[in-house]
């Protein structure tokens, strides 16, 4: 079972962005949040690797799955764009060699500089981290008090680089929708609009239309998109680049991001 993690992902804790994975109430599932594998909880699983012949109950089996699909929780985040973690490649490349528990020397030895640089940039990201806990804590306090607030639409995990077309709340992505798809949200797209924004809303609506963890030939993937609009190739080719679907090189398989 393969879910969409992008709710998930924007809502959970830094406690469970740490482990991974969350546990979802409405199926009784723990969610992978890089890939959004899920097992159910109360449920056996015998071991994915085939190499220890034991079964696992569905939160330790998370554990395994995450340890050897991904490595680990933080070499996902470390990969993730600028625009998500704030970090310029530097500060990437440092914290890599921090987690991977070099010294001072070593890293040196490695990047150049001195060892008062690294002390310094040690000192800075521990400073930073202070400040974005005070950040966090002033941040959620705003949100649970301000009962106004629009709600925006969470930007998926996939995306390939966050700006401002991403900043659209859940009344404006009605109204798209509304405006776009007439018949109804599974209907015929009337047209293909020009306005980022705009666009985003329909090929997230489409992306919808398509089963999470199934594998596409690129002939499937055209009939599903030609019954929403007849350029379906365009539409295909937009959702390749808002990070929406991804593909073999040769364009024989395609599935959801």
């Amino acid at each position: 079972m393969k879910k969409d993690i992008t709710d998930l992902f924007q809502n959970a804790t830094v406690a469970e962005l740490k482990l991974g994975y969350v546990h979802d109430p409405s199926d009784d599932h723990y969610v992978c949040l890089i890939c959004g594998d899920g097992y159910e909880r109360g449920v056996i699983y015998a071991d994915e690797e085939g190499s220890t012949g034991l079964f696992y109950e569905a939160e330790k089996q998370m554990k395994r799955h995450i340890k050897h699909k991904h490595q680990s929780m933080f070499h996902h985040l470390i990969e993730l764009d600028k625009k998500r973690t704030g970090l310029t490649d530097l500060q990437k490349e440092l914290i890599s060699l921090f987690y991977d528990g070099l010294s001072d020397a070593d890293i040196v030895k490695k990047l150049g500089g001195s060892s008062s640089t690294i002390r310094n940039h040690r000192f800075t990201m521990r400073e930073k981290m202070k400040q974005a806990k005070l950040f966090l804590a002033l941040t959620e306090m705003m949100e649970e008090h301000s009962a106004i607030a629009p709600k925006l639409v969470p930007v998926p995990v996939t995306a390939n680089m966050v700006d401002e077309r991403y900043v659209i709340t859940e009344q404006e992505r009605e109204g798209f929708l509304n405006q776009y798809f007439p018949d109804g949200w599974e209907g015929r797209l009337t047209a293909f609009p020009k306005k980022e924004k705009r666009k985003l809303v329909i090929l997230r609506n489409l992306a919808e239309r398509f089963e999470r963890g199934r594998v596409y030939t690129e002939k499937e993937i055209n009939a599903v998109l030609k019954e929403a609009f007849h350029d379906y190739v365009t539409l295909r080719r937009y959702m390749i680049d808002y990070g929406l679907l991804d593909r073999k090189e040769d364009g024989s398989q395609y599935w959801l991001k």
